[in-house]
């Protein structure tokens, strides 16, 4: 599967046709837009615009949110068209985070990593304390609060187990290292999120190791594909397992109203 051919099914399947739960999706003729039923923000995962209506569209996306109190973030990628969409919403006032790399993981193509051999630290989280231990890793990792992100992880494995898996590294009971996949259904997808290593454990093999027992899981369930947006910190090290880079996306939040 080449490049081209990476964007368009990633495009399809993890853009444009998702349902994920806890948001509303709504399809309209220029956006795919999802309205969070719960404490969180909506966004915007796929648009189809031109030069000449995208200050429109923006603007009714704004009013839209809006009127229902919610921000939102619009995921841009640099493929998306106009070319300049990232300075319009820029001029719109959406703020601009730093890139992102897609990456995209043929699995059946990194046999090794399907072969890798899984330490027995490394440990399914299957309840609220497994992820309440999560949240407090990624609080004391990053300095801010996750607290919204474990509602949805505890949320999601009440609600579909089968589709989200977590997974912990522990040393002397202690969880130093954790990363959760979800698994599309309908789709050739999972996707990867997390990874966070505490310092003083870092340089051990947990971010590899956990990412070998989600790869080896997705294939068991069917997943032919596996996508994640990376940091800098991230992206070499999954490029050197495999993971092919097809594109950069911009976090763009609404603009406070």
């Amino acid at each position: 599967m080449n490049k081209q051919q990476m964007i368009e099914i990633f495009t399809k399947e993890q853009r444009i046709e998702p349902v994920h739960s806890g948001w509303r999706r709504e399809e309209s003729e220029f956006v795919v837009r999802h309205v969070a039923l719960f404490e969180d923000h909506g966004f915007i995962s796929f648009s189809q615009l031109m030069e000449d209506n995208a200050e429109r569209v923006i603007e009714e996306e704004l009013r839209y949110f809006n009127n229902i109190g919610q921000p939102f973030e619009w995921k841009l990628y640099d493929y998306d068209q106009p070319a300049r969409l990232k300075q319009i919403l820029e001029q719109k006032g959406f703020s601009v985070e730093e890139p992102e790399a897609l990456l995209i993981l043929d699995i059946e193509s990194q046999e090794s990593l399907l072969n890798d051999s899984i330490p027995n630290t490394i440990k399914p989280i299957t309840d609220n304390k497994g992820v309440d231990e999560l949240i407090q890793l990624e609080n004391d990792v990053w300095n801010t609060s996750h607290d919204s992100l474990g509602e949805r992880l505890k949320r999601d494995l009440i609600e579909d187990p089968e589709h989200l898996h977590i997974y912990g590294a522990y040393e002397d009971g202690k969880l130093v290292s954790a990363a959760w996949m979800y698994l599309h259904k309908g789709t050739s997808f999972g996707s990867l999120w997390g990874g966070t290593t505490l310092p003083n454990y870092r340089k051990k093999g947990y971010y590899t190791s956990l990412l070998a027992i989600r790869a080896g899981q997705a294939w068991s369930k069917g997943y032919k594909l596996l996508t994640v947006d990376a940091s800098p910190m991230s992206s070499p090290i999954l490029q050197k397992r495999g993971f092919e880079l097809v594109a950069y996306s911009y976090p763009c939040m609404s603009p406070k109203r």
